[in-house]
This record gives C-alpha cells, sequence and structure tokens, in this order.
C-alpha cells in the first residue's frame, strides 16, 4: 500500500451542495480547481423527471457551449451541450460554471456533486501498447486516462506510479454499458456493470486475465473498455493509506452490521454487493453530517436521493446499521470505494517508513 502526505482531504476531493436557479451559475468553495465532477440531483427536477447522474472531466475537450457529459446510469454516448442545453459550462479556481440543464441546474433542485483533482488537461503517455492521453495526481491517487480501443488485448498507461485498486471504464463513442474493475472481486477478469445493478461478470475479454501494475492497466476485446477504433475515458485509483481505501466486506443481516474499517473517517463511501443484483449506493458525510447516515443516493438510477438504508461513518471507517441486501444482506460480498480524512497532523507515514 501507498502512504500519502495528503493531511487535508478537502485539496484533493470535496463534495459540494448547491440548489439549482435554473440559469447560469457559478459553484465555488472546492478549495482547488477541479478536473473531474460528478453531478446528481438530491430532488426530482419536476417539469421533466430529467435527473441523470452527469460527469465530465478535464481530459475531453470542451465544445462550443461546455464540457462534454457522460452519465453513470445510461448507456448513452458522450453528450456535447447545444447552446441554452449547456451542463458543466468550465471548471474554475475553486469550483465549476453550470448552464441551465435539468440534469445539473433545474430551477429549485436540490444538487450534490463530488469533485476530483487530478493533473490538469493531460499529456501523452506512451506506456501501453496503445497510446494515451494522462491527467495524473500521483499524491492523491487518481488519474483520468483517454485512448482509443484496438480490439484486440493491448496495455495502456494511467500514469499513477501506483497499481489501480479500482478503474470505471466508459466508451464515450456508443451506447455501451460502464466496465468496472475493483480489485476487491480478486479476479482481473471480473467486472461490475456501473449503470446496472447487475451481478459480476467474469470474462477474459474483459482484461486479458492480466491485473494492473504501477504503470499500465490491460484491456482485452470487449465494447465496454477496448472496442476498435472506439473513444474511451477511464477513472483510475490507487490506495493512499489515510486518504482512500478499496476493498470488500461481508454482510451479517444484522442492524449491528459488519464494520469495515479504513483507518480515516470516509467522506465519500461508493460501494456495490459483488455478487448480487443490488443497486450501488454513495454516501457523504457532507449529505450525512452526523449518525446515522441515511442519505443514498443511486448511480445505476435516475432516482432522487433516499433514506432507505443506514450506517455509522466514524473516526476510522464505517458500520451498516441496516439489515438489507444493499449493503448488508447475511454472507453478501460487498466491494467499495472510500475517501475521506487523514488525521490533522500526520501525514499518516508510520515512523519506520518516514
Amino acid at each position: 500500500m501507498a502512504y500519502t502526505t495528503i493531511n487535508k482531504q478537502t485539496d484533493y476531493f470535496n463534495t459540494k451542495l448547491y440548489t439549482g436557479n435554473g440559469g447560469n451559475q457559478t459553484i465555488t468553495g472546492l478549495d482547488f480547481q477541479p478536473d473531474m465532477v460528478w453531478t446528481k440531483g438530491r430532488t426530482d427536477a419536476a417539469s421533466t423527471g430529467n435527473d441523470n447522474h452527469s460527469l465530465t472531466d478535464v481530459v475531453r475537450a470542451a465544445g462550443s457551449y461546455g464540457r462534454p457529459m457522460i452519465h453513470p446510469n445510461l448507456t448513452a454516448a458522450e453528450y456535447d451541450p447545444s447552446s441554452g442545453n449547456e451542463q458543466v459550462k468550465t471548471f474554475t479556481s475553486d469550483g465549476f460554471t453550470l448552464g441551465g440543464n435539468e440534469n445539473v441546474n433545474y430551477n429549485g433542485t436540490s444538487y450534490a456533486s463530488w469533485n476530483w483533482k487530478a493533473g490538469g488537461t493531460g499529456s501523452a503517455n506512451t506506456a501501453g501498447s496503445i497510446n494515451s492521453t494522462v491527467s495524473a495526481n500521483t499524491t492523491a491517487g487518481f488519474s483520468i486516462v483517454k485512448y482509443t480501443g484496438t480490439g484486440a488485448n493491448a496495455t495502456v498507461g494511467h500514469g499513477l506510479g501506483a497499481v489501480p485498486k479500482m478503474i470505471i471504464f466508459k466508451n464515450t463513442n456508443s451506447t455501451r454499458d460502464w466496465g468496472v474493475y475493483h480489485a476487491g472481486m480478486n479476479d482481473p477478469d471480473a467486472y461490475l456493470t456501473l449503470n446496472q445493478n447487475y451481478t459480476k461478470e467474469d470474462s477474459y475479454n474483459f482484461s486479458n486475465n492480466t491485473a494492473p501494475t504501477n504503470s499500465l492497466f490491460s484491456v482485452g476485446t470487449l465494447n465496454s473498455n477496448n472496442g476498435s477504433s472506439q473513444e474511451y475515458i477511464a477513472y483510475c485509483f490507487a490506495e493512499k493509506e489515510g486518504y482512500s481505501k478499496f476493498g470488500k466486506y461481508t454482510g451479517n443481516g444484522n442492524a449491528n452490521g459488519t464494520f469495515i474499517y479504513t483507518g480515516f473517517k470516509p467522506e465519500f463511501i461508493l460501494l456495490k454487493q459483488s455478487g448480487g443484483t443490488t443497486s450501488w449506493m454513495i454516501f457523504d458525510s457532507t449529505r450525512n453530517p452526523t449518525n446515522v447516515a441515511n442519505k443514498q443516493i443511486y448511480p445505476d438510477t435516475s432516482d432522487a436521493e433516499s433514506s432507505s438504508n443506514t450506517l455509522d461513518i466514524v473516526s476510522n471507517g464505517f458500520k451498516f446499521r441496516y439489515t438489507g441486501s444493499n449493503g448488508n444482506v447475511d454472507n453478501g460480498t460487498y466491494i467499495y470505494m472510500a475517501i475521506g480524512q487523514s488525521l490533522v497532523g500526520t501525514n499518516n507515514v508510520p515512523c519506520t517508513a518516514r
């Protein structure tokens, strides 16, 4: 595991809540210029119910009317906004600007945004058999990778200098499912689908049965991450002790649920039952500042924020207080991603490692 020098999580990741105004709006207060912004309406946009998740990043080139969008709950290809229908328009020094699109800025709708700092607009990476453009933040263990698929087994450089524990793939040209690699499934060819509640699938064609390294990830021949002549974006996450954790746990079906140790207080938790057909869930401590935390958002649906599951977010991990299949069914296996606040006044590196 790589250690971190991060003493302030909000220098690299921050959750921001805002209310839509139906027109142009500037969101501030992130403490950094974001390189990836993921937004979701917490309440319904009443006029159309058009409440998709929206995700944009700095690596995919902006169009005339703002940043191109992809939707984690849909198979849809990248969407380039038109005049009067802008979503995230620009990234600013401590936030982002919005147009009036109902997915991100419907008047009166409450929104959550999750924001990451990578490494700026990106640079060429020739480490793999497929050349890539990479925006990497090696301190925080996050990179954004753009590449063109070949339809044949290949490798792609990710720029992290550490082994990714989780990679989220999207074909931005075509109507295709999102693919998710997670080290907690203990199989490089096992993958989940971000836009669906599917159980894990296993295909040699996903990663050529090859686990990521500290410089490369492998792709097979699936359209989810390596269709011929298709454009892809991959969001890569490496683990940094005291800041991020990627693991698995087993539910116990009890209101006194399994405790998941992270070593820090999670600000953001993404999880999914890997062996069952249950929805993905996002919790964060901004929407849930006190326990029990009962506000979750489902990445695979356009549903509004729900309060049907509960957990405690504590100083060194999280613990379910709910017995349902989404987070804590008896003997259910779950994978998770957690990002959080490292201990103030320490860089989390054990004395023997300094």
